[in-house]
Order: structure tokens, then C-alpha cells, then sequence
């Protein structure tokens, strides 16, 4: 019980304690989001995001599979009747799935074992464990928009699992995101390969990216796949991980 109250209080404190953050944020997805507009919360967490969000009038679906942020955002979001909270997790296909959990640390449980092991080579993963597992029921994105419509915006962060994610989406978005981790390339590499794909009927995309939770763009100007890639490439020394945003070219 003491480890899932000090994840949790840890998870509050990132995304809701931090000074100018919100405001920060504010200005990044107002690039993407207006009044009424659809977002899709993929990995909602304690829903930092969605606070964002909403504030800029957006309504918002939020899709998570670990009971204690559950029980966080029903708190939080569970009167707004513009926030629409779907317990379980995104994947290439309906179903089940087994969700590896880290109690002291929730922001890393994740459905993918090639992720975990890729990160466990990271010294900044040293101290975390995956204590527990969790049978979760799983959607797709496809099943998402035909029950909810098509999101404006769509964020995904869900620890390695990203380009499963996509692989249950057939048809382009307007803009999403999806995370990066430098010790986790190779699965950054296939998720960004599933965005360039859906994009290839509708234009294209162009990308940008940010630090993790800094709130700002890291290029001043958006950028093709290829070009990313190489800066992606040039920072993996670092060990920085951040978010990867598309949008497309039309």
C-alpha cells in the first residue's frame, strides 16, 4: 500500500505540481486543439493532459489500464460529461493482454516485454521494478473513432507499445504523438514507420518533438521522417526521452 501511494503522490506531483507547465502546455496543444475539438488520451495516467486539454475546451477520451489511475481520474474527470474515461489499453487488435506493473513507479508500466528489457540496459531505469501483472482488456484506435469520432489530436504513451497502438489505426489523424526513449530505439524506429504509412494517403506528416515533459518543441521548424530520424540518432547518447509530434502537411 506504501509503494502504490508514493507512485501515485509521484505521478501527481510530476504532472500537476510543476510551476508554468500547464501553461506551457497550453500553448503547445493549442497548436492542435480548439473548442470542442476531440482528443484521444492513450495511457491517460492521472490525466495531466486531459486537465490541459479541457481548459482549452477540447472534450476528451481517455484510455488506461492501471487500476490506481483509474481511480484518479474518476476522481478528478469522472463528472465532466466531456471527458470520457475507457478502462483497459490500445492495441493492434481486440482482446486481452498481461500489463507489467511497477507499483513505486506507474509511469513505466507497460505491455511490452522487448521494451522492458530494452530499458533495463538504461541507468536511469536502475531502480525500477516490475513487481506485478495484470490481465487488461484491450481496444483499437479504429474501434475508439467508431464509437467516439475522429480525434483532432491523438496522444499515445504507453511505454514501448506505441507502434502496437498504431498498428490498430487504418486511417490517418490529424495529429497525434507518440513517446521516444534513446534506450528503447529500435521500437521509436516502428512507430514512426506506422505514422508514415498512414500518412502516405493523405499527404504526409511533419514532425517535431519534445524533451520529456518540457512543454516546448525542440526544432523551430517541422520536420520530415528522415530528418528526424537523424536527430533522434544525434541525441541518443544523451538518454533524454521525450515525445514525438506528427501532424499532416495538408
Amino acid at each position: 500500500m506504501l509503494q502504490r501511494a508514493y507512485g501515485i503522490a509521484r505521478s501527481l506531483v510530476m504532472y500537476y505540481g510543476v510551476p508554468g507547465k500547464h501553461r506551457r502546455a497550453k500553448r503547445l496543444y493549442g497548436e492542435f486543439l480548439g473548442p470542442d475539438d476531440l482528443a484521444f488520451d492513450i495511457g491517460a495516467h492521472v490525466g495531466g493532459r486531459i486537465r490541459v486539454w479541457r481548459h482549452l475546451g477540447a472534450r476528451v477520451v481517455a484510455v488506461e489500464p492501471q487500476p490506481d489511475c483509474l481511480s484518479v481520474l474518476r476522481l478528478f474527470y469522472g463528472r465532466d460529461e466531456d471527458v470520457t474515461i475507457v478502462p483497459g489499453a490500445a492495441g493492434a487488435k481486440p482482446g486481452h493482454a498481461e500489463l507489467a506493473l511497477s507499483t513505486a513507479t506507474p509511469t513505466v508500466s507497460s505491455m511490452s516485454p522487448d521494451w522492458i528489457k530494452s530499458v533495463t540496459t538504461d541507468s536511469s531505469f536502475a531502480h525500477v521494478r516490475w513487481d506485478q501483472t495484470l490481465e487488461i482488456e484491450v481496444t483499437t484506435l479504429d474501434d475508439l473513432i467508431a464509437a467516439h469520432g475522429v480525434p483532432a489530436f491523438c496522444k499515445i504513451d504507453v511505454e514501448g507499445y506505441e507502434a502496437d497502438v498504431l498498428a490498430g489505426l487504418t486511417h490517418p489523424v490529424p495529429a497525434l504523438s507518440f513517446e521516444y526513449v534513446p534506450s528503447a530505439h529500435d521500437a521509436t524506429l516502428e512507430a514512426l514507420r506506422h505514422v508514415e504509412r498512414l500518412g502516405s494517403s493523405a499527404g504526409g506528416y511533419v514532425y517535431n518533438y519534445s524533451p520529456i515533459e518540457t512543454m516546448k518543441f525542440a526544432s523551430p521548424r517541422w520536420l520530415d521522417a528522415a530528418t528526424l530520424e537523424r536527430r533522434l540518432d544525434r541525441i541518443r547518447p544523451r538518454g533524454r526521452s521525450g515525445d514525438i509530434y506528427a501532424r499532416l502537411r495538408n
